[in-house]
């Protein structure tokens, strides 16, 4: 595979200012493996205060059975490229960082700054067979395993299965019959469809790739060429405008307001992640669902949503593709190698049940059980408590299919330019963000899906070669 060299300019650009921000006290200075003093700095990415305090109660016992003192520090997603160059810089690296998406994980691979031979040793370890084939295939190059894949979310298209049965449609898992659906749907004050548009939000480009995978849109080919503007990308952009401009409420939608017109039952489909299903089920305090029908049922949403996870474009595209993210624990060049192993190999054995277990709706095992207990972790998934406050098992809120789905998608997710080596690519977009700007420009009517195609292929054919 082919590899890239730099991060992008706009990220180089954003390592001085992130010079200044006191977050890499504890972390290991030298050029090469931490000297063994039993002693690391992690960061993890799961960064809310609810499973900062959960991941930090996983440590306590960790450090309790083992002695190794573990420095935890929580690092929000988008601040992570800019504050890894500047550790880099300076030469203070943590020694592990948890759930680091696929993107920054080849970002970190591609500039030199992983150990890759710790991941190795611990898979092995813990046996490659007890790891989703896709998974471990997602987060490595060749035989290279760039950190221990942990858990993953899918990117879901969820809809009113009520409504649709009252109008005889069928689920939305083509675009043909999601166009149907939202036409049929779309009425005066009722939306068919909630998609993001919003031009600065990675959640956007997102939404748009599960949509565009669906249609066998792909962001490079084999040779590393841009093809956005390829007729399979030219039709993914005409029918997200159709679905989210035509058949979806004006202005901008953002994270939010996608999930307040759903919630509040003013629209009949919707493209997010399966970290809403705990807000579905109407777990989550600040995140309830607000239709006539829920202030008496807070579950008559989740009773009522049917959710598809595979989406087929056209009659002549491939076959049903599945978004999501894989997320990993990776160690730095720099690591303390007997402690950083020790401690993923707690976070993937003793400890793992309670990592998953902090966001089982959005944090779906990909390490499946051990080799004596095959389904271990599936198992223990499944019945994991989900929602802040109010909770309740997994199992509970919602039907076995529903989680056999969930369960299963992991070994379905595609990703754009991951499988062609072009990963620093990926995650220098989502930095920069030229796909939601198109997306932005088109939904508000300033460029048709053609051109929305051709300035997106040039935006990342010019931030591709700024890489090389």
């Amino acid at each position: 595979m082919r590899t890239r060299t730099r991060w992008s300019k706009t990220t180089a650009a954003g390592v001085t200012a992130a010079l200044g921000i006191g977050l890499l006290a504890g972390c290991s200075s030298s050029t090469g493996p931490g000297k063994p003093d039993r002693e690391i700095t992690v960061w993890s990415q799961e960064n809310l205060p609810d499973r900062v305090a959960a991941t930090q109660k996983i440590i306590d016992g960790f450090e309790k059975k083992t002695g190794i003192k573990v420095h935890l520090v929580g690092v929000d997603e988008g601040q992570m490229p800019q504050l890894i160059m500047s550790a880099a810089a300076s030469g203070h690296l943590p020694d592990v960082i948890g759930a680091a998406p696929m993107g920054q994980t080849w970002q970190m691979y591609e500039n030199g700054l992983l150990n890759t031979d710790i991941p190795r040793q611990i898979v092995k370890e813990l046996g490659g067979s007890t790891f989703d084939k896709n998974a471990l295939k997602l987060t490595t190059d060749g035989n290279v395993n760039l950190g221990v894949p942990s858990d993953a979310w899918l990117q879901l298209l969820v809809y009113r299965k009520d409504e649709f049965d009252k109008a005889g449609l069928k689920a939305p898992d083509t675009y043909a019959k999601a166009l149907k659906a939202a036409k049929m749907l779309t009425t005066k004050g009722h939306d068919g469809m909630s998609a993001a548009t919003d031009p600065s939000d990675v959640f956007t480009s997102q939404s748009f790739e599960s949509l565009a995978l669906a249609n066998n849109c792909q962001l490079v080919d084999g040779h590393g060429n841009v093809t956005l503007d390829s007729p399979q990308c030219v039709k993914a952009f005409h029918t997200y405008d159709q679905l989210a401009r035509q058949y979806g409420a004006p202005g901008t939608q953002t994270v939010d307001s996608t999930r307040a017109t759903y919630f509040s039952g003013r629209s009949s489909m919707m493209i997010w992640s399966s970290f809403l299903l705990d807000e579905l089920a109407g777990l989550r305090k600040d995140a309830l669902p607000s239709c006539k029908e829920c202030g008496k049922d807070p579950q008559f949403l989740s009773d009522n949503t049917g959710i598809v996870t595979a989406l087929k474009g056209d009659a002549d595209s491939d076959k049903p593709a599945q978004f999501g993210e894989v997320t990993s624990w990776v160690t730095t060049k720099t690591a303390e190698t007997a402690a950083s192993r020790e401690f993923i190999e707690y976070m993937m054995g003793s400890g793992y049940e309670s990592w998953f277990g902090m966001a089982p709706e959005g944090k779906v095992p990909v390490r499946r059980g051990t080799a004596a207990q095959p389904d271990k972790y599936v198992a223990a998934w499944r019945h994991s408590p989900i929602g802040v406050g109010t909770r309740k098992p997994l199992d509970e809120v919602y039907a076995p299919q529903l989680l056999d789905q969930l369960a299963d998608g992991v070994g379905g997710i595609r990703r754009w330019g991951i499988e062609q080596g072009e990963g620093a690519l990926v995650g220098a977009t989502n930095g920069e963000l030229p796909v939601p700007k198109a997306v932005g420009s088109m939904t508000s009517g300033q460029t048709s899906p053609s051109e929305a195609a051709r300035e997106c292929e040039k935006e990342v054919a010019a931030l591709e070669k700024s890489l090389q």
